[in-house]
């Protein structure tokens, strides 16, 4: 499986989305998934613009809402990550229960935890930076309520590898799991991966009825721990060339939208801040993927620096200093300096951050119904 990153074929797949598939088969390994996460997540294209097609396209609400709801949760995410900031990596709900260990899994990091369909996510996720939702949630409920491990240290794990990695959603996914930010504990047992992965396995130490799985000791293989060293690899590029008489546009990792302010008169930079990525570690796939990207933007500049780095540019700039840097809002990025546009929401009317997601999706449904009735 490879992601284009050519901005005509990623509108194609907007264009081709078949939501009554993808409600019927989501949850399979095969199913009709749009495999758009990593645009949204890399703000190539939006939640909004999703949303816009498929009312666009005549299609009823009963027919689009599981689709539209698995956009809503991003969107609701993103809401708490506003509202929360660093409290995201903090359990949100509860103290997640059971715990018994902080360190990653080494059977999970070398795909060898011995469940055939799990282990072939894993390597896919090393391969091609994507891991199926549905395995996600299996590796999650393996990781923290089989193994008893913290949910912290596994959802940096598996943020590292993701193109479409998201930490609002990644972290909050994580402890929905977890039951650090829910009701209760996901389990999945053998007999599920098998119904949605079409494998056939058995005798695994998930292959037992759901009421036995909570009482279960951490299993052998899981024991053993590997303290993870993840570090960012970033390029090493010049000092941009700066026309200081014009504002600069910064893109970065959530920011890669061709359409930004596409006809302004400005500097363009995808700015990589060592900071950041020292903060938030990605793998070199990622890093790759993000400036391969940046290439449908005309005229853009890689720069491996510090927006502090960038502003010493415009020392003997007559530009007010408010007027140099213009960015996209982003929870992220709260610190930058400048005019900051606005993020495009599905629903700008529902704001704050929500106990439960059908609360929000309550609030907000009413809106899809008079759109798209």
């Amino acid at each position: 499986m490879e992601f284009t990153t050519d901005y005509n074929i990623i509108l194609s797949k907007i264009k081709n989305l078949d939501v009554v598939q993808y409600a019927k088969t989501r949850n399979f390994i095969n199913g009709a998934v749009s495999y758009l996460s990593p645009y949204i997540s890399r703000g190539v294209i939006s939640l909004k613009q999703i949303q816009q097609q498929i009312i666009n396209q005549g299609i009823k609400l009963d027919a689009a809402e599981k689709f539209l709801q698995e956009l809503a949760w991003r969107e609701y995410y993103q809401r708490i990550w506003q509202e929360k900031k660093d409290l995201i990596w903090q359990d949100m709900g509860k103290p997640q229960e059971n715990v018994a260990e902080y360190e990653m899994i080494t059977s999970v990091l070398e795909a060898k935890t011995g469940i055939a369909a799990i282990d072939k996510g894993i390597n896919m996720l090393y391969q091609t930076g994507y891991m199926h939702n549905h395995i996600r949630m299996y590796v999650a409920s393996i990781v923290c309520n089989i193994g008893k491990t913290h949910w912290k240290k596994p959802a940096t794990w598996l943020y590292y590898h993701l193109l479409d990695g998201d930490l609002a959603s990644n972290n909050a996914s994580w402890q929905w799991v977890s039951g650090a930010f829910a009701s209760k504990k996901y389990y999945c047992n053998q007999e599920n991966i098998n119904k949605y992965t079409l494998d056939n396995q058995q005798e695994t130490f998930l292959d037992k009825g759901y009421e036995a799985l909570p009482l279960i000791s951490i299993p052998g293989i899981l024991k053993h721990r590997t303290s993870l060293q993840l570090k960012t690899v970033l390029p090493e590029t010049a000092v941009p060339s700066i026309d200081v008489s014009k504002p600069t546009l910064i893109y970065n990792s959530y920011n890669l939208d061709p359409l930004w302010r596409k006809n302004d008169h400005a500097n363009r930079i995808l700015l990589l801040e060592p900071s950041h990525f020292l903060k938030y570690p990605v793998s070199k796939n990622v890093i790759d993927f993000i400036i391969s990207l940046s290439n449908n933007i005309p005229g853009i500049q890689l720069f491996t620096g510090e927006l502090s780095e960038l502003a010493l540019l415009y020392k003997d700039s007559n530009l007010f200093s408010d007027n140099i840097f213009i960015s996209k809002d982003h929870p992220a990025y709260v610190y930058y300096i400048g005019i900051k546009d606005g993020y495009e929401w599905m629903f700008p009317e529902i704001t704050g951050a929500f106990p439960s997601f059908f609360k929000y999706w309550k609030m907000c449904r009413p809106y899809l119904e008079k759109a798209m009735g």
